[in-house]
């Protein structure tokens, strides 16, 4: 059974920018080789927990809007690929363009967050997905106040999950596989669960990012839903 999210409360300051700012300085990022894959870029977007216009709001957060949380959308169900799936904003590298530059572009395109290069406060290591992708994950600094609205065509609902939920107790969630030499890992969301790729993500980013630790997630495996 999972438990329920922790009380602890992390807010959308200037304090928790500089920490994070300051833990993903000191990060060695590890590349993949992205000569070999499809290259896409995410944007790990971090907001107020406030309500706000086009937001579809998981009943089982009861946060303050003061608190710190990531956006993410659960994907149309219209989509060729990975679809109805829980995301982060994100997607194709177009050619001549920087990881940085793809996930502002692709956080305006399906939440209507526009951002400037100013608010990048890192990267994460690279993750190779079984759908053939290297995906660089960026850290963005969104803050308080912001209106989001989702691109019907690619997204089905937008999702302001306060960062607390991700340093319950229980989280990470590993399972093991038979198709792999790794286990499955996945992050627990209310009463449900995010799956890697997004899940492997988000822990690194609570690790990096949130308690300054050097975690690698690269190995972990992927569900069989996600590898097409």
């Amino acid at each position: 059974m999972l438990e329920k999210s922790t009380s602890y409360h992390l807010l959308c300051d200037q304090r928790l920018r500089q920490n994070i700012r300051s833990n993903l300085k000191h990060f060695a990022v590890q590349p993949h080789d992205r000569t070999i894959a499809k290259q896409a870029a995410v944007a790990i977007t971090i907001v107020n927990a406030g309500h706000g216009a086009g937001i579809y709001n998981l009943p089982a957060f009861e946060t303050p809007q003061e608190d710190a949380a990531l956006i993410l959308t659960r994907r149309s169900s219209r989509m060729t690929n990975h679809a109805g799936q829980w995301a982060l904003p994100g997607g194709h590298m177009e050619r001549g363009e920087k990881p940085e530059e793809t996930a502002l572009r692709e956080l305006h395109e399906e939440v209507g967050l526009e951002l400037p290069h100013t608010s990048v406060l890192g990267r994460l290591d690279d993750f190779t997905t079984r759908s053939g992708f290297v995906i660089t994950p960026v850290v963005v600094w969104g803050g308080n106040g912001v209106k989001l609205s989702p691109d019907p065509a690619e997204v089905q609902s937008i999702h302001r999950i306060p960062i607390a939920e991700f340093l319950r107790k229980d989280a990470p969630m590993l399972e093991d596989t038979p198709q792999g030499n790794h286990p499955i890992l996945r992050m627990p969301v209310g009463d449900n669960w995010i799956a890697a790729p997004t899940a492997a993500l988000i822990y690194q980013f609570r690790e990096v990012a949130v308690c300054g630790k050097a975690t690698r997630v690269a190995h972990f495996e992927q569900p069989v839903f996600a590898w097409k």
